[in-house]
């Protein structure tokens, strides 16, 4: 008879909710091990084949994969609410980057790094894609939080406080890059914010660095009807056809928003296997519009789900992202079948790794994969009856039902509390922050 194998973990809860390919296994246990996932098992197999160090039994929880971001500027969290019920031209003009000019340094992003971690690990995202200034200051306070981020490098064609010209973006991104690449939870893409703030000189450095030090590329992209409208009259192509021309796109293209597509940029978007971060909350509340996602996934393009900023969004929230982006769906379609429940959480965690790379890595819970893990507490009389854990996960659970919370095995939430961070300290740094910024 095989003696049972040792594992440094077992979770039982009353769902399993794997994403794919397996099923929702009820009354199941999730078996980890140095960081990853072991086995999803029933509790008889479990009892019988594994000798756990720790148990940890949620009898009223589903467990899912931590949620993936794919899309923030986690920073600009200590900017939230800070300019709200305005264009985004006027928002980024006359609020964002005045503010922008003066405040951001290497502290800030550190500070707003933190809170903005801490918010989504309180709300079951376990990584996330950031795009902002001083990504060392980002890598070092994403490290101390225990988030995994994939950390956009960002460039532009004009100056700011962090750097002078797109050749020196390039420079100190890459300079952070080299000096925190040991750090198993960060991954590194290249961040051109725009086309429209980026020209094709500094385009073509990106293109050349991202071959040669095979980084994935993430832009903003089309996300007003005026972006693609000016890139028309500019350049008699659209953004997105823009960029092909230049060699930007390609399977670890990410594009974001991606709202108002050209002629035949759906097309560029299937044949070079490029993603999209859709953010419903954002585009909305910026009166962007309605990106075309159903059409999108029909064509067989990945597509994932963002919150964008909190200072466009005002919430790091996928749980919101999720219901939005199924209801958006449905009432901008005339299809009350369009997004299905699974198919909105598997654009909030498996869609989103693939669009950052990671599939192989994280996204879903399967034997291998990290130990990336959500508890979420559906025993609530608020959420009773419960007939669908995956429905209920989409449509009636919220993120104040995540009470633990594990990154490659780590429990970096328990009970709602993370156990890196010092919330009370955190919390004085974001009202000082906010006497500043006022």
């Amino acid at each position: 008879m095989t003696p049972p194998r040792p594992v440094d973990l077992a979770i039982s809860a009353r769902w399993i909710v794997p994403v794919e390919p397996q099923r929702v296994l009820a009354d199941g246990v999730l078996l980890v091990d140095d960081g990853r996932i072991v086995a999803l098992a029933t509790q008889e197999a479990a009892a019988r084949d594994y000798a756990p160090r720790e148990s940890i039994a949620l009898e009223r929880h589903a467990l899912i994969p931590g949620l993936v971001n794919a899309h923030t500027h986690t920073a600009m969290t200590l900017l939230r609410g800070i300019a709200d019920d305005v264009p985004l031209d006027a928002w980024l003009k006359d609020h964002i980057w005045p503010r922008e000019a003066k405040f951001v340094t290497p502290e800030f992003i550190h500070d707003g790094v933190t809170l903005g971690a801490v918010e989504m690990l309180r709300g079951g995202i376990t990584c996330c894609s950031d795009m902002y200034f001083y990504p060392d200051a980002a890598a070092h306070a994403y490290d101390a939080a225990g988030l995994r981020a994939v950390i956009g490098l960002p460039v532009l064609d004009f100056p700011t406080p962090y750097a002078s010209d797109a050749d020196a973006y390039l420079r100190l991104g890459l300079d952070a890059r080299d000096r925190f690449r040991h750090l198993p939870r960060l991954g590194w893409m290249l961040a051109p914010h725009a086309p429209y703030t980026v020209g094709d000189a500094a385009f073509a450095k990106i293109v050349t660095y991202a071959r040669q030090l095979d980084l994935a590329i993430q832009t903003h992209l089309q996300e007003t009807r005026a972006e693609l409208d000016d890139a028309m009259a500019k350049y008699g192509e659209s953004e997105l056809a823009r960029l092909d021309r230049l060699g930007a796109t390609g399977p670890g293209f990410l594009a974001i928003h991606a709202v108002h597509l050209g002629p035949g940029d759906r097309e560029l978007l299937v044949r070079h296997g490029c993603s999209v971060a859709h953010c419903p909350a954002s585009n909305m509340k910026l009166a962007s519009g309605v990106a075309p996602v159903v059409d999108l996934m029909s064509r067989g393009v990945n597509v994932a789900l963002g919150t964008d900023g909190a200072a466009s969004n005002n919430r790091l929230d996928l749980f919101s992202e999720m219901r939005l982006a199924a209801l958006l769906a449905k009432v901008s379609g005339g299809d009350a079948s369009a997004l299905p429940a699974a198919t909105v959480l598997r654009m909030a965690t498996l869609g989103g790794a693939m669009a950052l790379s990671m599939g192989d890595a994280i996204g879903s819970l399967e034997p291998g994969k990290q130990a990336d893990v959500v508890a979420v507490d559906m025993g609530e009389i608020d959420d009773a009856p419960v007939y669908d854990p995956v429905s209920h996960l989409v449509h009636v659970a919220s993120r104040e039902r995540v009470t633990d919370v594990w990154v490659a095995g780590e429990r970096v939430v328990r009970e709602r509390t993370p156990t890196r961070v010092d919330v009370p300290a955190l919390a004085a740094r974001a009202r000082l922050w906010q006497q500043r910024l006022r």
